[in-house]
């Protein structure tokens, strides 16, 4: 006897716009075990985690801060992936963003410059994350290496390479030898939106993101040959649509907002270049991505959700002594239910006896 995964020859629509909230359900009754095996007590945790959060108007910013870049990032992964072209390494493309945007912010630092520092620094991180993004891209499509390996294999070295400049020459001299580079010029920063918080720009431009996906999948002609290529690659040759014309194309939007978003981070709630300035927010935004079933209004959804795991792991970690650690097994645990419903909707698991072997030379 052994199990099978038989394609179902129908899925259910309703099932599929519902597998996320599934997915989320099963996750929040896995985290009650582990928080009961942690020696804390469930309800107040899923009370910290969940609902604190969104008591506060601080931490109401704190949580669209958190969900900008991962929207961002997820929205540029959304169209690889209804491609069906697979960019794991966004992380390593927002790292490059930060990276070149803050090039301009440490050579005009101290310096009296313009207005005009902020919006070439946003250009620099876009149009370095889509160079970098083009790495696996061309790799694939001409030498068809596994872009999943080598876009992957590239967040480490953008992760070094940075790791390498605020240890070396971009280093604060007034910095007390710590890595990182002084703190940008205000004309080097993104501005907030309101006084005294953090909520700043990056938002503004977040939700634009979201509106131009949305109008391209929906109103563009661009966006129609995405999804065709994506769900029927053979429709899509007859149709005369070049795979790696949008295979270039999508890994180029999805690395410009990757690194949009890390210049924006950096020049936003961070103010300077310093290691680990990321969370993983590359890797998250995979799971924003198909926990919003690759829509952009599911993803801006998404984004928030998982911006709120962000915030109430803080709070629990201070309220309740929970390791921050344990933020990272919620959004792990989210991705593998999420990847486990959708499974699930496509095919059933069925159990089948092995046939008896018919002996060789036997009529």
């Amino acid at each position: 006897m052994h199990l099978v995964l038989e394609k179902r020859t129908e899925r259910s629509n309703t099932i599929a716009l519902i597998s996320p909230l599934i997915a989320i359900g099963l996750t929040i009754v896995t985290m009650v075990i582990l928080f009961a095996i942690l020696g804390k007590n469930p309800l107040l945790a899923l009370w910290v985690y969940f609902i604190d959060p969104l008591t506060d108007s601080y931490s109401l910013q704190e949580i669209a801060v958190k969900a900008t870049p991962l929207v961002m990032i997820a929205i540029g992964l959304s169209l690889c992936y209804l491609a069906n072209v697979w960019n794991i390494g966004a992380e390593g493309q927002f790292l490059i963003g930060a990276v070149a945007g803050s090039w301009l912010a440490v050579k005009t630092h101290g310096t009296d410059v313009g207005a005009w520092v902020l919006p070439a620094m946003l250009v620099m991180g876009a149009v370095a994350g889509a160079l970098y993004a083009m790495i696996p891209a061309i790799c694939k499509v001409k030498f068809g290496a596994s872009e999943i390996l080598t876009s992957l294999m590239l967040v480490y070295v953008a992760d070094l390479f940075l790791d390498y400049l605020v240890r070396g020459p971009w280093r604060d001299p007034a910095g007390y030898n710590f890595p990182t580079t002084a703190e940008f010029d205000p004309v080097a920063t993104v501005p907030t939106l309101i006084e005294g918080g953090r909520l700043h720009l990056g938002g503004v431009i977040a939700l634009i993101a979201v509106l131009a996906a949305a109008i391209l999948l929906s109103r563009m002609i661009k966006g129609f040959e995405i999804r065709v290529v994506g769900a029927a690659p053979r429709a899509a040759r007859f149709g005369g649509f070049n795979s790696n014309q949008l295979i270039l194309l999508t890994f180029a939007i999805s690395g410009a907002l990757a690194g949009l978003a890390g210049i924006i981070e950096v020049a936003g709630p961070v103010g300077h270049l310093q290691p680990g300035f990321s969370p993983g927010y590359g890797f998250t935004a995979i799971i924003v991505a198909f926990l919003g079933r690759l829509n952009p209004v599911g993803i801006l959804i998404a984004g928030l959700f998982l911006a709120l795991t962000f915030i109430g792991g803080e709070q629990a970690q201070i309220a309740m002594k929970i390791p921050l650690d344990v933020t990272k097994v919620f959004q792990g645990i989210l991705l593998f239910y999420v990847l486990a419903c959708d499974s699930l909707i496509l095919y059933r698991i069925r159990l089948v006896s092995a046939s008896p072997q018919v002996p060789s030379g036997t009529a």
